[in-house]
């Protein structure tokens, strides 16, 4: 992996992308214990949502002047504030503005699961929103304003997982009504939540993703699956209709909308062609040798 450092090849080859892109970060870190961990590379060790293999390692230096790569290391500088954090032994720049940084550099759809993840307390975000809002204001750097300024007023705390951060910009850019975040139901003597809830058409969408129902144990998968069948069934006699996605169907888009469509929920503008087009590689990926992973936390 690097200099003096090594794993089974089998092994590495045999794992998702977004996994070999933190055995690489952990390598490096190994011969280098004084680097500090940037962007992606210090999103491994904050277990922020990652999307695919980062093409290079990134690090920061304060004492640069300025930025240069060596081979697949990027070395970044900045004469903003920066804060940093040693984490499991690893030197890297604080959560907070790791997530302006990516927020600054990512596709949004890719940056607003990070800025999500952040701030929800479900996903075991640490930030407030105000806290993102503030750090930004601090800083002179202008690259990626306006993107930062559309994360921000589209950050929300209520989502759940990066498959449901990523849904809801692609409804948005496909022209759908604005849904509620799950939206809590009592019938039957029972509670029930949908990610999310389109009132016109009385829709609930879910955006199912593998670890939702933890199909890696099967007596519990089965058990999910009978309840959640349950559940939609009282949810349909309730008079509201289900449309379910996979976190690959709101990569492709179509799929997404279609079950929207199908459902009856309510377009109320064109398609925002331009955002829906950065849902395409991230450019700062290795180019994809296999089908697309989904993301996960360190």
């Amino acid at each position: 992996m690097r200099k003096g450092t090594y794993v089974d090849r089998e092994q590495y080859e045999n794992l998702p992308s977004w996994a070999k892109y933190a055995v690489r970060v952990h390598a490096f870190a190994l011969s280098h214990p004084d680097a500090i961990l940037a962007f992606e590379s210090a999103s491994v060790v904050h277990g922020l949502p990652r999307f695919g293999e980062t093409r290079d390692i990134h690090l920061f230096d304060p004492d640069r002047t300025r930025s240069r790569r060596f081979g697949d290391v990027v070395v970044h500088t900045s004469n903003d504030p920066r804060e940093f954090d040693r984490v499991h032994g690893l030197l890297t720049t604080g959560i907070l503005d790791t997530v302006v940084d990516l927020a600054r550099a990512l596709p949004p759809a890719r940056a607003l699961a990070v800025m999500d993840a952040a701030i929800s307390t479900v996903q075991g975000g640490p930030l407030s929103l105000d806290d993102i809002r503030i750090r930004a204001g601090e800083q002179e750097n202008r690259r990626g304003r306006a993107r930062l300024a559309w994360l921000l007023a589209h950050a929300d705390g209520a989502a759940e997982s990066p498959s449901e951060s990523v849904s809801r910009a692609v409804i948005e850019w496909c022209g759908f009504e604005t849904p509620e975040l799950q939206k809590e139901f009592r019938y039957e003597g029972s509670l029930d939540r949908g990610d999310f809830y389109f009132p016109t058409s009385r829709t609930i969408g879910e955006a199912d993703g593998w670890q939702k129902y933890q199909l890696d144990d099967p007596e519990q998968a089965a058990q999910s699956l009978t309840d959640e069948k349950r559940r939609e069934d009282r949810l349909r006699r309730h008079g509201h209709s289900v449309a379910r996605w996979q976190f690959a169907d709101a990569w492709k888009v179509d799929p997404l909308a279609r079950a929207l469509d199908a459902s009856g929920v309510r377009r109320v503008s064109h398609p925002q062609q331009a955002m829906l087009a950065t849902l395409r590689r991230d450019p700062r990926e290795q180019p994809p040798t296999r089908r697309r992973e989904t993301s996960t936390r360190a």
